[in-house]
């Protein structure tokens, strides 16, 4: 057995098996070993930043490792921005890179970079293989290492030859370490101050899931304390039913005013809440001056532990505080507007739906209009870094294939990994996109008005709209095997979208507004 095989009876052996792959040359005895046992599932990605943002999502949704298979230095560079998104979700990935043979890495051949130094930008787990016989344990180790601290990204880099020469016997990853916890008196402290008026806890991570989000209900109904929630969530429960949790804002003004009367925050599993730019003459942080910040458990700490001892210190076993119900808003009709468009996807959804959004500026009232639909889950693009939301849609739905899954995206935001479309025909995923056509970047306008500019000029405008030619998004879509239409009316996007929920397999809703 050569050192790939060694590493995929690994990764099976210790529960890994699914992966998001592109690869190259140096990949290709990897492939070999793949292609040896069938249940591990491949899933091809046609530019690698959809391989890290469906690994992102697959966690996300399943709460279990992929892998991707990544081709040297460019590939690697190529996942970074969807890298940068899952580790701000808390995602955890086992990223497994080829790379030149260790002895032909003296010479200077066209594809030579440093995989490890751009690897070590992004993963908190960067290994190389020094030889074949070492590559199950390395892999081992990396599976171990993605899986702590409630999950990282790791990456394991293998010369060629690693994955060619004779390996050894595969290795079954190690149970990970418990994370740190708080202290007895920090929890004391802290319960004590989740029971002060005007007392918030933040919540972050897998905390916002069930069941951990019911035991954040029951210590607030215990408490009366808010729970809160950063606007770029990973993911989070909705929707009648779902535990009532407020989402902050984007806009800064709009973020200041949320957390006026907040007095103390408790952060759990959260990091403090920040803008998400520096603005002249607007604060860093939305919180009031005399805010007290109480730093409880930060990401990396068992927040599942933390919550249960703040639950005990409160006795606090009834009811949570409180439950969304459900409040529908009546299908609406005539002319596309965007506050109309969250009022159908509030009415439409249907029970269990995945939502992946990266619907940007067009989004910004959706969460209002949806809030009181039936029970879904919705997930952001924590990081930022536009490309995530239909990567995002293909990691989910691989995840849970009996749920359906709604990508909302922009169409700039969508041009950015649209070959995810492609995967979704091949893999017959269930995922209804609907792109918003503003043909424009609309975030960067607003931008441009916030760091006080009053008027985007004919360069600005060059560089922010995407007219001339315009985007055609259900050419596109079928170009890459996937059924679409446009819609110009409210009758049409609710037609459009209920075939969308009632057929099987990708469809794609492009919406001119």
């Amino acid at each position: 057995m050569n050192g790939a095989g060694s590493l995929v009876k690994t990764m099976l052996a210790s529960g890994v098996n699914v992966c998001f792959a592109n690869p190259g040359t140096s990949e290709m005895h990897f492939v070999a070993a793949l292609d040896d046992h069938p249940d591990l599932r491949c899933i091809l990605c046609l530019f690698e930043g959809g391989t890290s943002a469906a690994a992102d999502g697959y966690f996300r949704m399943k709460g279990e490792i992929a892998a991707t298979l990544l081709h040297l230095a460019p590939g690697f560079g190529n996942a970074w921005a969807n890298l940068h998104n899952a580790r701000k979700a808390e995602s955890a990935m086992l990223n497994i890179v080829g790379d030149h043979a260790s002895y032909h890495l003296r010479y200077d051949s066209p594809l030579k970079g440093d995989v490890k130094g751009i690897s070590e930008t992004i993963s908190q787990w960067t290994r190389v293989s020094g030889d074949a016989v070492s590559v199950a344990s390395d892999g081992a180790a990396a599976i171990t290492a993605a899986r702590s601290k409630n999950g990282q990204i790791a990456t394991l880099i293998l010369p060629a030859n690693t994955a060619w020469e004779e390996g050894s016997a595969p290795v079954t990853a190690a149970v990970p370490a418990v994370p740190h916890r708080p202290r007895e008196d920090e929890i004391a402290a802290a319960a004590k101050s989740l029971c002060a008026p005007g007392a918030a806890l933040v919540l972050g991570g897998r905390a916002l899931f069930e069941p951990l989000s019911e035991v954040a209900g029951k210590i607030a109904a215990k408490s009366g304390c808010e729970l809160l929630v950063d606007f770029l969530t990973p993911r989070v429960a909705r929707g009648e039913g779902a535990v009532v949790i407020r989402p902050l804002k984007y806009v800064v003004e709009e973020n200041v005013a949320a957390l006026e009367g907040v007095r103390t925050m408790v952060l759990c599993g959260s990091g403090r809440p920040v803008s998400f730019f520096a603005y002249p003459g607007k604060p860093s942080v939305p919180e009031q001056a005399d805010c007290q910040l109480i730093d409880l458990c930060p990401p990396e700490m068992d927040y599942e532990w933390t919550l249960h001892a703040l639950s005990a210190a409160l006795d606090s076993g009834g009811e949570v505080a409180a439950r969304q119900v459900l409040d529908v808003p009546e299908v609406p009709s005539g002319p596309v507007t965007l506050d109309k468009l969250g009022q159908a996807l509030g009415a439409l959804l249907p029970q269990g739906a995945i939502v992946t959004d990266e619907s940007v500026t067009s989004g910004r009232s959706f969460a209002q209009h949806t809030v009181g639909a039936r029970g879904h889950d919705w997930l952001k693009s924590t990081g930022g870094a536009i490309g995530g939301g239909l990567p995002l849609a293909v990691g989910a739905a691989v995840a849970c294939p009996k749920r359906k899954v709604v990508a909302l995206t922009g169409d700039g935001s969508a041009m950015y990994t649209l070959q995810s479309l492609w995967t979704m025909a091949r893999e017959r995923l269930d995922v209804v996109t609907i792109v918003f056509a503003n043909q424009t970047y609309q975030i960067l306008h607003g931008e441009l008005v916030n760091v006080g500019v009053e008027k985007a000029g004919r360069n600005a405008t060059q560089m922010f709209d995407m007219m001339d030619p315009s985007l055609d998004w259900v050419a596109l879509a079928q170009g890459h095997g996937v059924e679409g239409e446009k819609v110009e009316t409210m009758e049409a996007f609710n037609a459009a979208f209920l075939k969308g929920i009632e057929m099987p397999g990708p469809y794609l809703i492009e919406v001119i507004c």
